[in-house]
């Protein structure tokens, strides 16, 4: 039950992350708005993700917002020597998000970006971001005009790799124009697989994939195929469904996230011991449907 054993990416080429990594933005309030409510075992699950042998968080500034930084930041410095922490920017959030309503506004200008960062780095209580992901693209400004911005506060120093969330194919492309482009984040399970043909470019290009939302296969959970596997591998359906994001590409790093140390111990332990066959994958495959939204 080591994050150990699951083997590793090298974010940029440089940065070795195991590909089991944690996604924070559990640990926030209702609505992924303001601390949440209880610090203490927020702490525990931050420090529980370490001594796993978890080497990559992933947040966003507007997760609190900078709540979550903070509480990084609080729970984990002075930082391990091998951690890696990813955080985002681009979006404004204005309130509690509610299912309706995500209470968000994309903003790519410059003055926001800088202003973002500068926040980040403060937040987080470091001198270099280790991965800046653009959070959204505005539709208003040229992604490449974008990636000029990142590009630039990259050369001064604060940032050290670049990457893109809720993309397609054609706009890393046109980032990758202006930038190297080191990881790509998108919604992507078991369940979602409208990101396949973002997967595989990833994978040609060695970009580090990170799947939002790994665990989300809602009824997918009641397959019987999916509910033998899992009885197989002494595990819940939703550790064969990380295993699967594991087995599907090399460049793949999950980030399930959760609030609770057991369900941390629980997701280790799948990706640390489950092995699936060729044969499983079909089955997995046949269960998630290929390509389906």
């Amino acid at each position: 039950m080591n994050a150990m054993n699951i083997g590793t990416f090298h974010i940029g080429g440089d940065l070795e992350v195991r590909r089991l990594g944690f996604g924070a933005m559990r640990l926030t309030g209702k609505g992924v708005w303001g601390p949440p409510e209880d610090i203490v075992s927020a702490q525990a699950v931050l420090r529980r993700a370490v001594e796993l042998g978890i080497n990559f968080i992933d947040t966003a500034d507007v997760y609190g917002p900078g709540d979550n930084e903070r509480l990084i930041r609080d729970t984990l410095r002075p930082y391990p020597a091998d951690l890696v922490i990813a955080t985002k920017g681009g979006m404004v959030r204005s309130g509690p998000a509610t299912p309706d309503n995500h209470r968000s506004v994309i903003d790519n200008s410059e003055a926001h970006l800088r202003q973002a960062i500068e926040g980040s780095l403060r937040d987080l209580g470091v001198d270099r971001i280790d991965l800046y992901q653009l959070h959204r693209i505005d539709p208003e400004i040229p992604i490449e005009d974008t990636m000029g911005v990142l590009g630039r506060v990259q050369a001064e120093g604060k940032i050290r790799h670049i990457g893109l969330s809720a993309v397609g194919v054609e706009q890393i492309e046109r980032a990758r124009s202006s930038v190297e482009i080191a990881t790509v984040q998108n919604e992507y399970n078991l369940g979602t697989r409208k990101h396949e043909d973002v997967v595989d470019y990833c994978t040609a290009h060695n970009i580090g994939f990170i799947p939002f939302y790994p665990l989300k296969i809602g009824q997918r959970a009641e397959s019987e195929q999916l509910k033998a596997i899992a009885a197989r591998e002494g595990v819940a359906q939703t550790g064969i469904a990380l295993a699967w994001l594991l087995t599907r590409s090399p460049v793949i790093i999950a980030i399930p996230g959760t609030s609770s140390t057991e369900h941390l111990d629980q997701n280790a332990a799948a990706a640390s011991n489950v092995l699936l066959s060729k044969h499983d994958m079909g089955v997995l495959d046949a269960v998630g449907g290929k390509a389906m939204a």
